[in-house]
Parts: structure tokens; C-alpha cells; sequence
């Protein structure tokens, strides 16, 4: 029989309790931040577990590590401190186990209604690397800037490109978006243009939350790379595209993406996705033996991107991609980035890069789905070739099980006009 929990959850919730997916809240305006799991249309206040002794397996009994403010103690003490948590929590929240649910102070002080609460950036995040992992986007890109001959550069299909992003602007799903101001390419022998950029755009992407770190000086094995990733949240790398065309010669993207990075609030455990696990595309040329994995996998997890543009009550939906298009591999991406000894730390983020798939229906950006403004996109009676100030974005993304799902909710921003 399917695991089920005492909480009733209905069948299309991201969070059944196949998910528990973790992520920080605070029940007041005015109450410190604490640890969480989902389930259902509740939060369940781990602190309040953790107090009541319920975490009584060898590695969790007396840790301190969900009375944080954030989750990095956890994440950082590694999979078996993960697994021994799931299993607890599955147990408690499962409809024939009595110590939760027949207990009724406990389960008042403890689970809390999603929809009352305010849900935070669950991670203290050091350090933000985002990956350009996706062979249909880098080909994209690549023939609206370069041209069709050699969309992809020939570096492109031996390492994971990445650049090195900005950690202070990384925002939870619901904050507003500035436009931001900056240079775009002058017209003629004039100056530069400045002023509110006029390319502004969102990337679908999905991020991985590093667990333990590596030592300096110390490369991560790419066949044991899985283990220092925690989870996976949704990711949208707004981009203006212009200020980006402008600047990014010859040392990458800056100012065009450094004004803002969204993530949902919860991020699901490579233990909760490990049913949809699928292989991963087959690599050509075949990597380097750093690269080279024993088993190369990606997860199934279907993505949409719907936008509400201003002024509207409904939102359109303008792609549907797949987490399993990517070409690099999570695990892939953490030993490439570890390769020259550099240490990653708990809580850092690793965004996958925008993922587009094959066809024209599953691209991840404006850039992509208006070819760089050429072919308007019509959204219900709107047409959109960027954001418009007032825009709303909203991605959601899961994984289809027998009979439930295994989803990460919605990660959104509202676009408002530049100061």
C-alpha cells in the first residue's frame, strides 16, 4: 500500500508525504525564522519536533540543528543525517503512527497552515555559481548573436560553463523585481544608451543546494558528487538583456543579472526525486575521465512558465520544458566546479543554466520564445516581445508519481518600473 499521512493531502498538492521537502518560516511578522518540512496545506515546525525528543535516531538526538534560523547545520551534517530525517518524519506524519497525531498539543503547536505564514530563503547562501547547462538554449543563444554557423562554442561540449553570480540578490518566490538601469549598445557614433533596461527577461532554471563542502585544495570525485547535493529548488535568473549584450565581452554576465535571482521556498531532496531519476543525454564527445561518470542520470520534472501580464486577472502559460534536457548533469556541474580545488560550502547555489528543450513550445526565456523580440509572443489578447513593468512571472515545476506528486510549488516575481 502507498505511504499515506494522517493529514489529508489532496492528490494534486506538490507535498504529499512522499515530498517533505524542506524550507524556513516564521509563523508572526515578529517571530525568529525556524526549519520546516512541507505537507499538504500545512508547515511542519521541525523546532517544535526537535523539542519534543522526536528526533531520537543516532545522528539527530540532541542536535540542535533544526533550533537555526536557516538550514545550513543540517544540510552540512550530510546524507545519512538526511535519510535518518526523512525516515523519522515519514514515520511521524504516516497515518498509523499515534505520536503526532494523537497528540493534539503537539500537533497545534506544530503544524501551522501554509497559507498564514511567511516563507523565507531557507539557506544562508555564501556563494551562487550559475551553469549554462542546457545544449538547446547554448544553441539558441548562440545562432541569435552569432549567427547559425557555430552556435555553440567548441569549450561548450567538454566542461560545464558557468559564471560566478551574485548571492546578495538572491530573492524568495513573491519579492518584487526592480527594473533595472543600466548601458546598452549605442546606435551609430553615439554614446551608449542608459536608462531602465528594455530587454527584461526570466530564465527558467532549477538550482542545486550544496550539502557538506569540499576542502580547499581538496576536488570532490564526480562519482561522489551526489552526496554533497542536498536538493533542488526552482530558479528564475532574471536577465536584461540588453545591459547584458552590452557588457558581457570579455568577461561574462554582470549588471544584466546581478539585479535579481528568485528561488521557491522549499527545496526537495534528491531522496524525494530519486523515483524519477532518468538517464541522462548521452555525451558526445565523451567527457574527460573527471567528467566521466559510472552512472549518469537527470530527474524527470516537468516545468512550466506562465505570465500574468499587467493589468490582467489571468496568466498564460508560454513554455513547457523538462528538467531531464540537460546536457551536464548536476553531478557533473559540482565536480567540474571542485576540479581546480576550489571548496564549495553548505548552503551554496548552483544554478543549472536556463533549460530550454527541442522544441519551440519548451524554450526558457523571452530571448528565446520572441527570437530577441522578432516574433512577439500573444498572451491572451497582449503581446509581449520582453516584461512589462507589472508583469508577473510564475514557474512551477514536479514530478508525476502513482497516484501523487512530487513538486517544488511556485517560484514568481512581479516586474515594477525602475526607480
Amino acid at each position: 500500500m502507498a505511504l499515506k499521512s494522517f493529514i489529508d493531502v489532496h492528490p494534486d498538492s506538490h507535498f504529499p508525504i512522499q515530498n517533505l521537502p524542506y524550507g524556513v518560516f516564521k509563523p508572526q511578522p515578529s517571530s525568529p525564522p525556524r526549519p520546516a518540512v512541507a505537507i499538504g496545506d500545512y508547515v511542519l515546525d521541525l523546532s517544535e519536533i526537535a523539542l519534543a525528543g522526536l528526533f531520537d535516531g543516532p545522528i539527530l538526538k540532541g542536535s540542535d540543528c533544526f533550533l537555526q534560523l536557516n538550514l545550513n547545520k543540517f544540510v552540512a551534517m550530510g546524507r545519512p543525517a538526511w535519510k535518518e530525517a526523512r525516515a523519522t518524519l515519514q514515520k511521524l506524519l504516516s497515518s498509523t503512527e499515534p505520536t503526532l497525531r494523537d497528540n493534539a498539543s503537539l500537533r497545534q503547536k506544530s503544524l501551522v497552515l501554509m497559507s498564514k505564514v511567511e516563507l523565507l530563503v531557507p539557506i544562508a547562501i555564501g556563494d551562487y555559481t550559475d551553469f549554462f547547462s542546457s545544449m538547446h538554449h547554448a544553441k539558441n543563444c548562440g545562432t541569435i548573436f552569432r549567427g547559425p554557423q557555430n552556435p555553440i562554442p567548441a569549450n561548450w561540449f567538454h566542461l560545464p560553463i558557468a559564471y560566478h553570480g551574485r548571492a546578495s540578490s538572491i530573492v524568495i518566490s513573491g519579492t518584487d523585481i526592480v527594473r533595472p538601469r543600466g548601458q546598452g549598445h549605442p546606435t551609430g557614433n553615439s554614446p551608449p544608451y542608459f536608462g531602465p533596461s528594455m530587454k527584461l527577461d526570466f530564465e527558467l532554471e532549477m538550482a542545486a543546494v550544496v550539502g557538506p563542502g569540499n576542502e580547499l585544495g581538496k576536488p570532490v570525485d564526480v562519482n561522489e558528487a551526489g552526496d554533497h547535493i542536498f536538493g533542488l529548488v526552482l530558479m528564475n535568473d532574471w536577465s536584461a538583456r540588453d545591459i547584458q549584450a552590452w557588457e558581457y565581452v570579455p568577461l561574462g554576465p554582470f549588471l544584466g543579472k546581478s539585479f535579481g535571482t528568485t528561488i521557491s521556498p522549499w527545496i526537495v531532496t534528491l531522496d524525494a526525486l530519486e523515483p524519477f531519476a532518468c538517464d541522462a543525454p548521452k555525451q558526445d564527445p565523451q567527457p574527460l575521465p573527471y567528467l566521466a561518470e559510472k552512472i549518469s542520470k537527470n530527474y524527470d520534472i516537468s516545468l512550466e512558465v506562465q505570465i500574468k501580464p499587467t493589468g490582467q486577472e489571468d496568466s498564460t502559460v508560454v513554455t513547457r520544458s523538462n528538467f531531464k534536457h540537460l546536457y551536464w548533469t548536476l553531478t557533473q556541474q559540482l565536480a567540474h566546479h571542485t576540479i581546480n580545488g576550489c571548496n564549495l560550502r553548505p548552503g551554496d547555489l548552483l544554478g543549472t543554466g536556463t533549460i530550454s528543450g527541442p522544441e519551440p513550445e519548451s524554450y526558457g526565456c523571452l530571448l528565446e520564445l520572441t527570437w530577441n523580440g522578432q516574433k512577439p509572443l500573444s498572451l491572451n489578447g497582449a503581446t509581449r516581445k520582453f516584461l512589462e513593468d507589472g508583469d508577473e512571472v510564475i514557474f512551477s515545476g514536479f514530478s508525476k508519481g502513482d497516484g501523487y506528486n512530487v513538486g517544488f510549488g511556485t517560484c514568481s516575481g512581479k516586474i515594477l518600473p525602475s526607480h
